[in-house]
């Protein structure tokens, strides 16, 4: 996430005399290199067909043909567009839409504030909708999302005359979309901003975060698709949503936070929680599913909306009166910091008047958010699913790897800069035949952290009670403990500081490519490699963001502005592996820009700040970015935030796609079964506009056609071809 609510994802000047990336990439090992196999052309995955029972699986038919693309990957098809500049006159960028290739379409199906369940309302200009309302409408801030297709009804067959059913079809005209919420803009959610806060303003932002899920489908006459705004599955999970605590953390003392109720008189009443439930979701970024057809919803920036006002005041007073954690204060406190929480009143300023989220006299309230929440978009009355299994840390992103053994494991970023990769390994194997038996198979595993060496090698380092210094000696009394302390737990055994591990991507096994291979986009980091090094302390008390460490093999640029992508392969395709090889797959950059350091490796379209990343089921990789999207400074020569196209058998074949608003984020990408219709999210646009004139800057996605106008709004937008074709082709 960018933005004034993302200080980390910054851009500045380093005017230092360090050495080039060339010079560190030529002390690497040539093994690194080697990385990328050269094969023949083999065929690939070429019709996606019918669901499982879940609604989410696909199955395959090989094609006969030769795909000229190369080993797993069956090319792109497209012709690149021109980047969306900033022009000079206006200060603004030439184009306040969304924009494709000739041959593409790019059209709105719902943007924040649109109703998706019975009873909505319709979404007000001024933003005058209270939290009632906004807890049946879209949320704001989209980003990841996915399709889970429906069963369909019959469709009216022209040729006969007939109402029949149209093999193969249904699953690919009716789903549900579950869309995450990462955050508010208060200047906009709000008539007159937060200027003042209430209560009930604190309830209204925490109703547009969480996750919105809607039944979409696509007319079957051929008009475009649209939500279903009456539909049993439309619902909203919010900031209050009440949710289920599981895994090794759940019940633990740490997690029994106060429960807070206000009274219609005003009043607060005080109880405590069980530590095996929790309310709401927040700061939901990138996202993950199951094989089973869940969808996985990863909390990030949680802190954010916490304040603890002793940081620095030098109170003493004891803050925690809870049996089993006598004593526990300063491990408390040493926790907060590790993870962000800021001393004063944060931009939501909701700890003002919500007794929640104030982190001093509600300590231990922090503790139940940064996990991975899994939902059954199937299952409308069911409860979300918090899975303390996977660690807490601000999650970005779960991808899940499926191995010739049926292991399987998921891979998660934490979003910040200097923080670290995970990967979680469950114990039990996945059962593809019986979707009952896979509901709590997230609850007992391994959480690994990555260890990145400079010859192309790595080790999966386990965040394991009792093993590597994870003991009482070193404030680890319990698994529990390891897992809600995940990041000082990585600190302890010597994992790899990254620069802002964000979203995995998973390249798909498919007709002649059976590598594991897992890809992660490292957004920019401007600590990197400047100031005083610095590094995460091994106890855990260096406060999150913080350190300034030095360039390594795997992060090799001082001060990286531009950010890039790198990538590895599990040892034996197994996703139970302690070691794998890696590579940097492509350095983002600017071609135009003198400076070695600066203009990246990529032979194709420029982009800076990779953020979404996922793979079709063709093998091809799409790119989102993720910058300050005005054109300005080092963005003059790349514009917006786009969408590319990649080769992953050579990554200097990169292709632009999509152009966005001004001071957007594009994010969340998904496609149909059928790879035909695609979707995709716009994040903050005219983020520069004030509560006054809030359409200063951008008054998208009405300027491309959709809704009344009165502020810019996220929306998700529908991509297809005009000839009905496969994406991307």
């Amino acid at each position: 996430m960018k933005s004034h609510l993302h200080p980390k994802n910054n851009i500045t000047i380093n005017p230092s005399g360090n050495e080039s990336i060339l010079d560190v990439i030529g002390r690497v090992s040539m093994k690194r290199r080697r990385f990328v196999v050269t094969a023949a052309s083999t065929s690939i995955l070429a019709v996606l067909g019918d669901t499982t029972v879940s609604g989410l699986l696909q199955t395959a038919t090989a094609s006969t043909s030769t795909v000229p693309g190369g080993l797993g990957f069956a090319g792109i098809g497209f012709q690149s567009i021109e980047p969306n500049l900033r022009n000079a006159e206006t200060g603004l960028l030439e184009k306040d839409l969304v924009s494709v290739p000739p041959g593409y379409t790019a059209r709105i199906l719902s943007a924040w504030g649109d109703p998706i369940m019975p009873g909505a309302p319709d979404w007000l200009p001024d933003a005058s909708q209270d939290a009632a309302a906004q807890e049946k409408q879209v949320g704001e801030n989209h980003d990841g999302m996915h399709f889970f297709p429906l069963p369909g009804k019959s469709y009216y067959n022209r040729t006969s005359g007939l109402d029949v059913p149209v093999e193969g079809q249904a699953y690919n005209r009716r789903g549900i979309l579950c869309i995450n919420h990462e955050y508010t803009q208060e200047h906009f959610l709000h008539t007159d901003g937060n200027t003042v806060m209430t209560i009930e303003k604190a309830r209204k932002s925490q109703a547009a975060h969480g996750v919105s899920i809607q039944e979409i489908s696509k007319d079957r006459f051929g008009g475009g698709w649209s939500v279903d705004r009456n539909s049993r599955y439309g619902r909203r999970i919010t900031g209050n949503t009440e949710m289920r605590v599981s895994g090794p953390a759940a019940g633990d003392a740490l997690m029994r936070s106060k429960k807070f109720s206000i009274q219609p008189n005003g009043s607060i009443e005080i109880g405590v929680n069980d530590g095996f439930t929790a309310y709401g979701t927040l700061n939901n970024c990138a996202h993950g599913i199951t094989p089973w057809g869940t969808y996985l919803t990863c909390e990030e920036n949680f802190q954010g909306y916490f304040a603890n006002s002793t940081f620095g005041s030098g109170q003493t007073a004891d803050i925690v009166n809870i049996p089993g954690l006598e004593g526990k204060k300063a491990d408390i406190i040493n926790g907060q910091r590790r993870y962000g929480i800021p001393a004063a009143s944060s931009y939501y300023r909701w700890a003002e008047v919500d007794p929640r989220f104030d982190a001093f006299n509600n300590p231990l309230e922090p503790h139940l958010f940064g996990w991975v929440v899994e939902i059954d978009p199937y299952e409308p009355n069911s409860r979300p699913v918090k899975r303390t299994s996977m660690g807490r840390i601000r999650h970005e992103s779960a991808q899940y790897v499926v191995d010739d053994n049926n292991r399987l494991a998921f891979y998660t970023g934490d979003d910040n800069v200097n923080e670290y990769i995970y990967k979680f390994v469950c114990s039990r194997t996945y059962d593809p035949k019986v979707r009952a038996n896979n509901r709590d198979i997230l609850d007992n595993g391994t959480l690994y952290v990555a260890k990145f060496n400079d010859n192309g090698t790595g080790e999966w380092l386990p965040l394991v009670w009792g093993q590597r210094g994870l003991t009482p000696e070193n404030g680890f009394n319990n698994q529990a403990e390891v897992l809600i302390k995940t990041r000082q737990a990585a600190d302890r055994v010597g994992a790899t500081m990254m620069d802002r591990p964000e979203w995995i991507a998973v390249r798909p096994r498919i007709r002649g490519f059976n590598e594991v291979e897992v890809y992660c986009t490292l957004t920019n980091n401007s600590r990197r490699g400047t100031g005083t090094p610095s590094v995460n302390n091994p106890n855990g008390t260096t406060p999150g963001g913080s350190a300034r460490p030095p360039v390594d093999a795997a992060n090799p640029r001082p001060d990286n502005r531009y950010g890039h992508i790198i990538r590895w392969r599990e040892t034996g395709r197994s996703v139970a592996a302690t070691t794998f090889n890696w590579d940097i797959y492509v350095l983002a950059g600017d071609s135009q820009r003198p400076e070695a350091n600066l203009v990246g490796n990529i032979n194709g379209d420029d982009f800076s700040s990779p953020d979404g990343l996922w793979f079709d089921y063709y093998g091809r990789l799409w790119i989102q970015t993720d910058h300050a999207g005005d054109g300005t400074g080092n963005l003059v020569n790349i514009g917006s935030n786009t969408m590319l196209c990649a080769n992953p058998n050579d990554p200097r074949q990169v292709k632009l796609f999509l152009t966005s608003p001004t001071e957007c984020e594009v994010t969340g990408v998904t496609t149909t079964p059928d790879h035909r219709t695609m979707f995709i999210n716009i994040q903050h646009p005219g983020d520069g506009g004030t509560t006054a004139e809030p359409n200063k800057v951008s008054n998208w996605p009405h300027s491309q056609g959709h809704g009344p106008s009165g502020r810019p709004r996220s929306a998700t937008v529908v991509i297809t071809k005009n000839d009905d074709g496969i994406i991307g082709t």
